[in-house]
């Protein structure tokens, strides 16, 4: 059992409570937020997000945990939600900050600590498994964790009881009557705490757009095993390797159409070793195969389950794809299934890679040619439901972009919450709950580290632009080496070009810019007070202006200018 934390602060009034939000809401991932009273804050979840397109780069992008820093003296605990990794991905970033007890279920934790023996910290960290229906106080709060439905076993909501009232925290859930793994989404809990009284809600709003209800996984398992069925040769499927249900029903059929089946990748033989462990995956003795059978068996006796549906582009679809694959080949007739959606961003790299087995001579299934990928989130009918049975006081739409928070505040006025009731808060914004009621009371300063390799919050947006324009328009740069005291021009003005390549028509243009560089140079020899830094800042304004007006592009000029 956990410790308990209890609060030794004794006060005749009830202290309020605020709900500060670090991350996650108006984006896809960087999931965070502080629940506090004066004395006390539990910190929920601890994401990442993978980078966007402009951010040249950059490895993954984490939460600005400043505000938690500033506060570590109160800082009781770590909650964790689930095991993805826009909600475990930064605790490493934030523990080599701030030293904290975290809390999770035990598939959760088991990922958390293969992340935390990578970066050195599994002996120092504290880690404690909760379980649905396994009481936890931390100071002044009492929590309660739920059983959720999500595209990973092992999610939770909960309901924590503060000093203000009952807050209650959806997860990442969608209802799945059916599921592969684990017990449904107990709804009677949250209706419970519904009859009881709910101050405020805070629900998941990633399917606010879609309507009706989210399928189950069980019907996704009907589509693999007729493609399975019917494939005349090796089937390949990649997934999520954190989705442990869709990995056990492609076991079942596996072992069902009397094929071994091969895990591959780094990320899926870590997740489906912890997963047997823990006693998610049951794999029948003798099915899982390695490297060294494949070439062994017939093509049509073999499912290979491997990572890459996103098409990133060191994974092992990815290499497969290029035959950079130490050991597994593309043959003609291989089937290959992309199980999951396409993640925006993510298209031209995952249609990059269909093109390229397609070259190969695979066949590629993929959610626009089929039905083999469902969502983990709820849909708007779900949504709804959840509103219902919680009746909260209040609702704070979270987990989403902007476009999702506000048709779920939509959802929430057509089940009769009225619109001063529904909070629509950003990242930054603080929520006060106190005797008055609930208001966004404050608002703090939160934002985006980027991690560039061994570096965490060294890239600024600065850096990110200079990058970005480097891409797009190239470099100049100018180099020379004069005598200040001699007042001469020791090398003669020279210009390097990258990124760019110039037409014969432009040849004169390299002339004309050596000749201005060369001009620049020589006034400022003659001037006895030369400041060089200025100087360098003309010979920039002028090439800039020289190559607009030459080649309608505006390279990024680098004047280097030695001093002798």
């Amino acid at each position: 059992m956990p410790p308990e934390i209890v609060d030794s602060q004794t006060t005749t009034h009830n202290p309020p409570v605020d709900l500060t939000f670090l991350g996650g809401l108006g984006e896809i991932g960087l999931n965070s937020l502080a629940l506090e009273t004066p004395h006390y804050l539990v910190v929920v979840d601890a994401g990442l997000m993978f980078p966007e397109d402009h951010m040249l780069g950059i490895d993954i992008v984490i939460p600005d945990f400043s505000y938690l820093r500033q506060r570590q003296h109160k800082v009781a605990a770590l909650l964790l939600t689930h095991g993805h990794e826009d909600h475990i991905g930064a605790v490493p970033f934030l523990l080599k900050e701030i030293s904290v007890p975290i809390y999770g279920t035990p598939l959760t934790l088991a990922l958390l600590r293969e992340k935390l023996e990578e970066h050195g910290l599994l002996e120092s960290a504290q880690l404690w498994d909760i379980k649905p229906g396994q009481p936890l106080t931390l100071g002044p709060f009492e929590f309660d964790f739920i059983n959720v439905s999500h595209s990973i076993v092992d999610g939770v909501g909960f309901a924590v009881k503060t000093p203000q009232g009952v807050l209650l925290h959806s997860g990442d859930f969608k209802i799945d009557q059916t599921p592969i793994s684990g017990a449904p989404m107990d709804l009677n809990r949250f209706a419970h705490y519904g009859e009881a009284g709910v101050l405020a809600l805070l629900s998941d709003s990633t399917n606010a757009e879609r309507p009706g209800y989210t399928l189950s996984e069980r019907q996704i398992g009907q589509t693999l095993e007729t493609l399975v069925r019917e494939a005349p040769g090796r089937v390949i499927v990649a997934v999520f390797a954190s989705h442990i249900s869709r990995l056990q029903q492609i076991i079942n059929i596996a072992a069902r159409h009397h094929r071994k089946i091969l895990f591959n990748g780094k990320s899926m033989l870590i997740n489906t070793r912890l997963a047997k462990e823990l006693g998610y995956l049951t794999i029948p003795p003798d099915l899982e195969i390695t490297l060294s059978h494949l070439d062994h068996l017939p093509s049509e006796q073999t499912i290979i389950v491997t990572t890459g549906s996103q098409g990133e582009p060191l994974s092992a679809l990815a290499r497969i794809a290029l035959e950079a694959h130490k050991h597994i080949r593309i043959r003609r007739g291989d089937l290959v299934i992309l199980s999951s959606k396409f993640i925006p961003g993510n298209e031209k790299a995952i249609t990059t890679v269909i093109n390229n087995l397609y070259r190969l001579g695979a066949e590629v299934v993929y959610e626009e040619v089929a039905d083999i990928h469902v969502s983990g989130h709820a849909s708007q009918e779900e949504l709804k439901l959840l509103l219902n049975l919680s009746r909260p006081r209040y609702f704070i739409p979270i987990h989403g972009e902007m476009r999702h928070l506000i048709k779920h505040g939509r959802l929430a006025r057509h089940v009769g919450l009225p619109p001063e009731n529904i909070i629509l808060a950003q990242n930054g914004d603080q929520v006060r709950f106190d005797s008055e009621g609930a208001k966004i009371h404050d608002k703090v300063e939160v934002g985006r580290v980027f991690v560039d390799g061994k570096g965490v919050g060294d890239v600024s947006r600065i850096v990110l632009r200079d990058r970005h324009h480097l891409a797009t328009n190239g470099l100049v740069i100018a180099l020379a080496a004069v005598d200040p005291l001699a007042r001469q021009i020791v090398t003669e003005p020279d210009l390097i070009t990258r990124g760019f390549v110039l037409e014969e028509e432009h040849t004169s243009l390299l002339a004309d810019a050596r000749k201005i560089f060369g001009e620049i140079l020589r006034r400022g020899l003659s001037d006895p007070n030369q400041d060089w830094l200025e100087i360098q800042t003309q010979v920039s304004k002028a090439l800039r202006k020289l190559f607009f007006q030459r080649l309608e592009r505006r390279p990024m000029i680098l004047p280097l200018i030695l001093t002798l």
